[in-house]
């Protein structure tokens, strides 16, 4: 079935936001440990909510990516921001509620959410 015009131009704005969250010019990058372990504690839920959330806030320097296991699996799903010149955190059993604390007071404000730390890891 032929969309029109005015669908075609939403599909590429979608597809162009999905493209930027992967873009290599970011500040912060948020990687979601996708490995079997984490995929069944809900992984692909805690990634999908973080790239609903940045793009909802349009936060263009942030990126949304994924990485295999961590070899944290009793920690799952295991998420890492990482920030130039600054240690990355290891957020572990995230879920998407946890997914929307950690974009509004770490990635928006900057202030570390403690309670879900698993590990810091110095550059």
């Amino acid at each position: 079935m032929m969309k029109n015009l005015e669908e075609l131009r939403k599909l590429r704005e979608k597809a162009q936001k999905n493209i930027k969250l992967r873009s290599q010019d970011a500040k912060i990058k948020v990687v979601v440990g996708m490995g079997t372990s984490g995929i069944a504690a809900g992984a692909r839920e805690v990634l999908n909510k973080f790239i609903n959330e940045i793009n909802e806030r349009d936060l263009d320097d942030v990126m949304v990516t994924q990485t295999g296991e961590k070899g944290m699996s009793s920690q799952e799903p295991i998420v890492e921001i990482r920030e130039e010149n600054k240690p990355t955190i290891v957020y572990g059993e995230m879920n998407p509620d946890k997914v929307e604390e950690v974009v509004e007071k770490h990635i928006v404000n900057g202030k570390v959410v403690e309670e879900y730390v698993v590990s810091v890891e110095e550059e």
